[in-house]
């Protein structure tokens, strides 16, 4: 059965059936190419080759093997061969993004992926976040700023998707306001093991409550000390998520 606010959407045609709402002055946005997007606690920049090896000090090598278990990926742990990811990335159709926190250092890398214009869809992926920038309010930001900017250019839909065993992915894509919208079982095959795929949504519709609960969360008067004194999952409570 329909979301009750999917029902509420619907009309009846001349046949007496049911279809979606109509889209007036509906045009494809533009690709969601980011340029720098600076935040109070982050820096958002496009990926180029001169990264490779902020980055693979940051989120390569034997020691950070843990982050890629989730990706398409093995780790890479040696910096020529991170060049080549790198690379990889660049030739790729997304937009590549590196994240850069309040200190200045290039510590994630994410994509704008499977970027569909003429339905208003984009997909936050590929997301790999260094040990010094996972669960701080830089990396919360990073992930508010791309939504900002997508939502900004007129799309209508910003996906997560992740192996649906990847329990902080999925806390994440919930706690920034996403609604998970089923598992696609049996989904991929990734490095040799069989994958379902835990599917999130936050559509134009939600962005409005999110946004806000976002902006309160991020704002100064929610600091103390270095410390949030409301969470985020309250504050989008509040607004109705």
């Amino acid at each position: 059965m329909l979301p009750a606010s999917c029902r509420d959407e619907t009309r009846t045609n001349e046949h007496d059936q049911q279809i979606g709402p109509a889209v007036p002055g509906w045009g494809p946005p533009p690709r969601p190419e980011t340029g720098t997007i600076t935040g109070d606690h982050c820096t958002l920049e496009p990926l180029t080759s001169a990264h490779a090896d902020e980055l693979f000090t940051e989120v390569g090598g034997q020691h950070n093997a843990s982050l890629w278990t989730w990706l398409g990926q093995e780790p890479v742990t040696r910096v020529a061969p991170f060049a080549q990811y790198v690379a990889g990335r660049l030739d790729a159709d997304t937009v590549e993004v590196v994240v850069r926190d309040d200190d200045g250092v290039a510590c994630g890398i994410l994509s704008l992926m499977r970027i569909d214009p003429v339905n208003g869809c984009v997909e936050i992926g590929s997301v790999l976040l260094g040990p010094r920038l996972q669960r701080t309010t830089a990396a919360t930001e990073a992930m508010s700023l791309l939504a900002r900017h997508v939502f900004d250019l007129g799309y209508r839909r910003c996906e997560w998707k992740c192996d649906a065993l990847n329990a902080p992915s999925r806390r994440a894509a919930e706690r920034l306001g996403f609604t998970y919208e089923g598992t696609f079982r049996r989904h991929v095959v990734t490095k040799g093991r069989s994958r379902d795929t835990a599917w999130f949504a936050m559509v134009v519709d939600d962005w409005p409550r999110i946004r806000a609960a976002h902006d309160a969360w991020l704002a100064p008067d929610n600091f103390h000390a270095g410390v949030h004194r409301r969470p985020l999952v309250d504050l989008l409570a509040e607004a109705g998520g």
